[in-house]
């Protein structure tokens, strides 16, 4: 069985918008005043999808060199993300005649520095869609782009930047500037999500044939000097196993390793795909009745299935001398074989205590 997160009504919760969409709107704004002179504010930009919304500008100005520049401030709605706040700024400059539109990292934006992003290594980490939305708002009605430099900063990016996955990524120097359908759903873990994805993007890039992928810097630490593996080959999955398994279904590595600690590997063993305590907690009884495969008795699985966690079901497993983690980790195995069907990953499981010493393993097999 698998389980859905427990989180507000999606319906109470304010929606709100990409750093894509925000770099769009300025650089709209700025290409509108660099034509006409004056910058429309609000300014209104296309979505991908057609609708069309309007942002305010927080500041604007012409550059003296024939240039214009505008700044956005990000709302995020009722999502906790990081660039919530953020102030946008887009440059627009006069390009060399026949350049077409060019994309420049400012400060605060990355600068890609490993294979297997959407963008190539040495190119500003803009990805396509947010390019692609840049270009339709700097269209002239002709069949050809006009020659303008597009340079998108992010005040305060780089600090901003520490808190994500993009050095892991490869992404150096700041944040990057993202959004498929320039709206942000509130609570839906989009950007982690699709840190995961390009995680394992880079890995494939770099020939690696070995992924692990660790709920915490614990269960990382311990799988990574376990496995002798470059950090490349590191996915900080966090609580998101099913959006790690789902992906590597369809992009798959010879091998992958599920790393975490009790709680998570134990959530994952009873079909768990996320593994946040917000989407539920492990059920108790459900552990007692594994402690009682691993040989336990009538009178420890009746004290298990009352203890209030994980951790202490394995306190008094471990405390009786029951092998609890073998069974665990073989169910969680199970569970991940399912989603990887068909796949041709080798898949393997590591559970750790908190100080990152390996409780049980299973593993590696073949997924059918």
């Amino acid at each position: 069985m698998t389980h859905t997160r427990n989180t507000p009504d999606q319906a109470s919760l304010r929606r709100g918008w990409t750093t894509g969409s925000c770099a769009t709107a300025a650089a709209r704004a700025a290409w509108v005043a660099m034509r006409y002179g004056d910058f429309p504010d609000p300014v209104t930009i296309t979505l991908p999808a057609g609708q069309e919304v309007a942002f305010s500008l927080a500041a604007h100005g012409h550059d003296g060199a024939g240039g214009a520049w505008a700044c956005v401030i990000k709302d995020a709605g009722d999502d906790p993300d990081v660039t919530h706040g953020a102030l946008i700024r887009v440059d627009l400059h006069p390009g060399m005649a026949g350049a077409g539109i060019t994309f420049h990292a400012g400060r605060g934006v990355g600068t890609v520095t490993l294979p297997g992003l959407p963008v190539a290594v040495g190119e500003p980490a803009i990805n396509p869609v947010p390019r692609r939305m840049i270009r339709a708002a700097l269209a002239t009605g002709d069949d050809h782009d006009p020659d303008v430099r597009v340079t998108v900063s992010v005040a305060d990016g780089e600090t901003l930047a520490r808190r994500t996955l993009n050095a892991r990524l490869g992404i150096i120097g700041g944040l990057s500037i993202l959004g498929t359908t320039g709206i942000v759903v509130p609570f839906s873990c989009a950007a982690w999500i699709d840190s995961i994805h390009r995680g394992v993007d880079v890995a494939r890039a770099m020939g690696l044939a070995h992924v692990v992928g660790s709920t915490g810097d614990v269960s990382e630490r311990a799988a990574r000097a376990l496995y002798a593996l470059p950090e490349e080959a590191m996915v900080e999955m966090g609580d998101f196993a099913g959006g790690l398994l789902k992906y590597l279904r369809r992009h798959p590595v010879r091998r992958v390793t599920v790393a975490g600690g009790v709680a998570k590997i134990s959530k994952l063993a009873q079909g768990f795909l996320d593994l946040h305590s917000r989407r539920g907690q492990a059920d108790m009884a459900e552990l007692a009745r594994d402690a009682a495969r691993a040989g336990a008795g009538a009178d420890l699985v009746a004290q298990i299935a009352s203890t209030h966690t994980v951790a202490a079901a394995f306190a008094l497993a471990t405390a009786a001398g029951i092998d609890l983690g073998a069974v665990i980790t073989c169910r969680a195995w199970g569970v991940g074989r399912t989603v990887l069907a068909g796949s041709g990953c080798a898949l393997d499981i590591l559970m750790f205590d908190r100080a990152g010493a390996l409780v049980a393993r299973h593993g590696p097999h073949d997924v059918d």
